[in-house]
């Protein structure tokens, strides 16, 4: 009896040991719990993470494309532009040919606003003479006496005179600490102007709308001119200039009575215009975006290609 309650007793002891061995493998360990919930988490972190830089990613190449996409219309609107204009200056013979107009189109997505106006229009840095390069000076505010000086510095620079007028002009460059010299030759652009020794800055900034290089002409066009181009032709008084402003029209008959009423200007006046003509172009977009280009082109008829692009500038990326 003994033995059998003993047997009894073992069988009890070792089903209780393997129960609690079961259970004990059954149940998974709170430290791996931890573990594996914090690599979920970093995990989870790092795919959230790689989500937003993708979509960042997404959305700048988007606005890319967007912008990519609007400065190749841009500069096929451009081109658009320049061909019309050439296309309206080279249908008639050179004589009759406009020297200034507009007109406007719509292409695509955009509406297009276009002016054209010869070279004429502006003085020409590399062939005006003294006196009208003074005379433009004086009329944006210089004292005549500088006036005078500026126009000698911009022949310096364009000219190539006697050796030692050449040392001269190098030698007043030298002193005033400048690490160039004057071309003494012509101006390749209207950039140029601000290396000219002695231009004060601010006077540079407000001639440049008002010269070029590209007309060839020691004349302007007093039709098409601004007032301040106008202004600058030798002997203009104020009365003057009124006068001519305020008879200024379209015409042959026009012209020659214009030309009649300056006297003794006539001589850097003309009628003519230049072979270069500036075309500016305005575009507006239909998602209100706004591009502002300028071109100089120079016609060329019985051509593969209508005209020959001489500048162009835009501000799509910004100011020019």
């Amino acid at each position: 009896m003994a033995r059998s309650d003993r047997l009894t007793r073992n069988r009890r002891e070792y089903s209780l040991r393997l129960s609690k061995l079961f259970v004990a493998r059954s149940e998974p360990a709170r430290g791996d719990d931890g573990f594996i919930v914090v690599a979920v988490l970093w995990i989870l972190g790092i795919l959230a993470a790689l989500i937003s830089i993708y979509a960042i990613y997404v959305a700048n190449a988007a606005v890319s494309l967007s912008v990519n996409d609007d400065r190749v219309q841009a500069e096929a609107l451009v081109s658009a532009a320049l061909e019309l204009t050439a296309y309206q200056l080279t249908a008639v013979d050179e004589k009759s040919r406009p020297t200034t107009g507009d007109f406007a189109f719509r292409m695509g997505r955009a509406d297009v606003a276009v002016e054209f106006r010869s070279e004429a229009a502006r003085i020409d840095l590399n062939a005006a003479p003294k006196e009208l390069l003074a005379g433009l000076f004086a009329a944006l505010g210089a004292r005549y006496d500088d006036a005078e000086y500026y126009a000698d510095r911009i022949i310096g620079w364009r000219s190539k005179g006697e050796p030692d007028s050449q040392a001269q002009e190098t030698e007043a460059y030298r002193t005033a600490g400048l690490s160039y010299a004057p071309r003494q030759a012509p101006f390749a652009n209207v950039g140029e102007l601000w290396l000219v020794l002695g231009l004060p800055p601010a006077l540079v900034e407000r001639a440049l709308p008002f010269v070029t290089v590209f007309s060839g002409m020691p004349t302007v066009n007093v039709l098409d001119a601004r007032p301040e181009v106008v202004a600058a032709l030798p002997g203009m008084s104020a009365e003057l200039l009124y006068a001519v402003l305020s008879q200024r029209g379209t015409g042959p008959q026009n012209a020659q009575f214009v030309l009649g009423l300056l006297g003794p200007a006539q001589g850097a006046a003309t009628a003519d215009g230049s072979k270069a003509t500036r075309v500016t172009v305005r575009i507006g977009f239909v998602n209100g975006r706004r591009v502002g280009a300028e071109a100089v082109i120079l016609p060329v008829a019985d051509a593969d290609e209508p005209f020959d692009i001489l500048s162009w500038r835009d501000d799509f990326d910004g100011p020019s």
